[in-house]
């Protein structure tokens, strides 16, 4: 398939016209807490895809208390591999389709395969879910057959990562914008995830909930010109897309990045959960 097909999203459309290309890799990374996991994918999957549970699998890794860190590399290399992922396969990720935390997921695979030094991966636009609304497209169904290869020959972008003291620099410096992909009640800090020591913001962060760019009706990102101007308000140079947990942040993250063609964005991993960890990293309260 060609690589121009491979930024950001392709459509059911052109990953059924690639079927059989012996670059392609299709991996369905249902979870039982986003579409069903093993058994859904085991029900019914895109031929020739690969099952990769985004929970068991460890595509994230607790560090200490924060859940959602990234994972040790060799950990990453062997994961990789053991799909099948060679440096030049175009690789197409597939979610459920059926809510904005169930893409995230695949955004964070997105960018941990990117970070890691791919050069060539996918989302399914509007998952699984918009792939069997087509009877005509063919459904696969049974366990998933693994055809492994060495370990992934990891090469980190660290560009694409930030860490608790490049963000911290962030926001002191007011040179990177900090983007809080969380809602609104997350951010003024009425609430908190249960791993995070203090409720509240990164000072100096702006709101943007990643729900917003996410259309439940149609299982996919909102068109484009809407999710423009969504961020519109988010200056132009580099920024650290952040959540709870890494996790919602990697759609804010993509969407920025891999839609809207912005450079210099970064994920902080950690997010809130690993910021609060250190009393000393400042929290701020208050409306968005």
């Amino acid at each position: 398939m060609s690589e121009t097909a491979f930024a950001g999203l392709i459509s059911p459309e052109a990953l059924q016209a690639g079927l059989g290309d012996g670059n392609l890799v299709i991996i369905d990374i249902r979870s039982s807490v986003d579409g069903g996991g093993k058994a859904a994918y085991e029900a019914g999957h895109v031929p020739g895809a690969l099952h990769s549970d985004y929970v068991v699998d460890g595509w994230r890794a607790k560090v200490g208390n924060a859940p959602g860190m990234l994972p040790p590399l060799d950990h990453l290399a062997a994961l990789v591999g053991r799909l099948g992922i060679k440096p030049h396969d175009d690789v197409v990720i597939v979610p459920a389709g059926v809510s904005a935390t169930d893409f995230a997921a695949a955004a964070r695979v997105y960018w941990t395969l990117k970070l890691i030094g791919h050069g060539q991966q996918a989302i399914l636009d509007g998952g699984f879910k918009a792939w069997a609304a087509d009877a005509a497209r063919p459904v696969e169904t049974g366990p998933s057959a693994e055809n492994p290869a060495e370990p992934y020959p990891v090469v980190m972008q660290q560009r694409l990562r930030s860490t608790s003291d490049a963000t911290l620099v962030a926001s002191r410096s007011k040179l990177a914008t900090l983007v809080d992909a969380r809602s609104t009640s997350y951010f003024e800090g009425r609430e908190k995830a249960p791993e995070a020591t203090r409720a509240g913001h990164i000072p100096g962060a702006m709101s943007r909930d990643y729900a917003e760019a996410f259309d439940p009706a149609t299982g996919r990102l909102k068109p484009a010109g809407d999710l423009a101007k969504l961020f519109g308000a988010v200056p132009n140079g580099p920024a650290i897309s952040y959540c709870n947990t890494g996790h919602t942040a990697a759609l804010n993250w993509f969407v920025m990045s891999e839609v809207l063609g912005r450079d210099e964005i970064a994920l902080y991993d950690g997010s809130m959960t690993d910021w609060t960890q250190d009393p000393e990293r400042p929290v701020a309260t208050g409306a968005a």
